[in-house]
């Protein structure tokens, strides 16, 4: 009899140690399938737009340096780089091609001659303007079928999510430059 009471012991906590597991693996499900989605949906919206900009002669890295320029024309190089968290030195070729195709033009600091500062061109304002619309184009496909108020839930959470990385990469005291710069120096 003490055999099998031991043994209803052992399988009864088997059950439990395996309901246990299945539930864990149910949440790591969940949150891995989560970061997917995040993925997915972002890494379809960027091969959507680099299909629609290819036909603009332009690139979605270029697209976001004039994206940031529309919103702050004249900003300096070093701070392009730091906004769109690319390196300094690959910056610089996506300005210079910019620059080349008459979209932005370098211009030095009026204080600081060593700062150049990127401005639009009249032709670069007029690509952002298309590319505004074609941006727009994009999320009414992507968000087809969402309600407003699913829409509005979503955003709150999103903004949510980014200000609690914020806070968590702002704790986190930065080593030597940015996670660009780093990135860009263990490419040399």
């Amino acid at each position: 009899m003490p055999r099998r009471l031991i043994y209803y012991r052992i399988v009864a906590h088997d059950k439990r140690i395996q309901h246990g597991e299945a539930i864990l693996a149910r949440t790591l499900d969940k949150e891995t399938r989560f970061a997917f989605l995040i993925h997915d949906v972002s890494r379809l919206r960027r091969v959507m737009f680099d299909r629609i900009v290819r036909n603009l002669g332009t690139s979605r890295s270029q697209w976001w340096v004039l994206a940031f320029l529309s919103r702050d024309d004249g900003s300096p190089q070093t701070n392009l780089a730091d906004e769109l968290d690319v390196g300094k030195v690959a910056l610089g070729g996506l300005v210079d091609r910019l620059e080349e195709a008459g979209m932005v033009e370098r211009r030095p600091d009026p204080i600081d001659r060593r700062v150049k500062r990127v401005f639009l061109t009249k032709e670069g304002r007029k690509l952002v303007s298309q590319n505004k619309e074609l941006d727009k184009s994009v999320n009414e496909t992507t968000l087809n079928g969402v309600s407003e108020s699913d829409f509005e839930t979503t955003m709150r959470t999103l903004e949510k999510m980014k200000s609690n990385l914020l806070a968590t990469l702002g704790a986190a005291a930065p080593e030597a430059g940015s996670d660009a710069d780093q990135r860009e120096r263990a490419t040399r």
